[in-house]
């Protein structure tokens, strides 16, 4: 009984996610990330940028070679 009943919810599981990617498939609209992250979101994003310099520093410009 409990097999059928999983093969059953697979099926289903399959055939929405091929179905998915179809031209006709019905568009769920994204919904808008909240605005009182965005300063905590920007602060992460400025830490890690530090981190990762910090990590691999940008490489020292060459100069001209004289001859």
């Amino acid at each position: 009984m409990e097999q059928s009943s999983g093969l059953i919810f697979a099926l289903d599981a399959v055939d929405r996610h091929v179905n998915s990617a179809r031209p006709q498939a019905p568009v769920q609209v994204e919904r808008p990330r909240p605005a009182r992250l965005a300063p905590t979101r920007l602060a992460a994003a400025g830490a890690l940028r530090r981190l990762a310099d910090r990590i691999q520093p940008r490489p020292v410009p060459a100069t001209p070679r004289c001859s």
